[in-house]
C-alpha cells in the first residue's frame, strides 16, 4: 500500500479534505486486503466500510506515518475476524488499544485471551482486568469493588480458572 506522507500528515493533522482524499485513495488496497483477509462467508466491502470508519476516527493517533499500511493491514484484519464472530454470536473483543492485548505480542493468542477474558461474568472480569492488567493489589480491587479481600481472591482465583478452560477448548 502506497502513500504521500504529505497527505498523511495533512490527514493525521485533521484537514478533512486531506482525510478524504487519503481515504478515497486507500480504499481499493483495503478492499485488496479484506479479500484475501476476510472468510467467505463475510462481505469484504463491509469490512473496508467499518475500516475506513475506524481509520478516519483513529488517524489522529497513528504515531509514525511510516507505519500507515501496516496499521490500516491491522484494522482491516481485525475487522474482518470482529465480523465474523459476530455472525457467529461469538464474543466481540475490544478495541485493539485495550489493555488487554498490550502484554500479549502473538495475534492469535492476544485474541484468543481477549475473548476469554471477555467472556467471563463481569464481575470476575472486573476484579482478573483490575489485578493483571491494571496491576492493582488486593486491597486496592477491594476497596474499589467494596468487596473483602478474601472475595477478591476468590473472584481472580475463579477467573482465572474460566480463562484456562475457556484457552483449553
Amino acid at each position: 500500500m502506497r502513500h504521500d506522507p504529505i497527505l498523511l500528515e495533512s490527514a493525521r493533522q485533521g484537514d478533512l479534505a486531506a482525510v478524504e482524499r487519503l481515504l478515497t485513495a486507500c480504499r481499493p488496497d483495503l478492499r485488496r486486503i479484506a479479500q484475501s483477509q476476510c472468510a467467505s462467508s463475510v462481505d469484504p466491502d463491509d469490512a473496508v466500510q467499518e475500516s475506513l470508519l475506524l481509520i478516519y476516527r483513529r488517524l489522529g493517533t497513528l504515531r509514525t506515518i511510516a507505519s500507515f499500511p501496516a496499521w490500516a493491514f491491522s484494522i482491516v484484519r481485525h475487522e474482518c475476524h470482529r465480523l465474523l464472530r459476530a455472525m457467529r454470536g461469538q464474543v466481540a473483543l475490544p478495541d485493539p488499544d485495550h489493555a488487554i492485548f498490550v502484554y500479549v505480542e502473538h495475534f492469535d493468542l492476544r485474541s484468543d485471551l481477549a475473548a476469554a477474558i471477555q467472556s467471563l461474568p463481569e464481575k470476575y472480569r472486573e476484579a482478573i482486568i483490575l489485578r493483571d492488567f491494571e496491576e492493582y493489589s488486593i486491597s486496592e480491587i477491594a476497596g474499589q469493588l467494596l468487596l473483602t479481600r478474601e472475595a477478591v481472591k476468590s473472584r481472580i482465583h475463579r477467573g482465572r480458572q474460566m480463562v484456562q478452560e475457556y484457552l483449553r477448548d
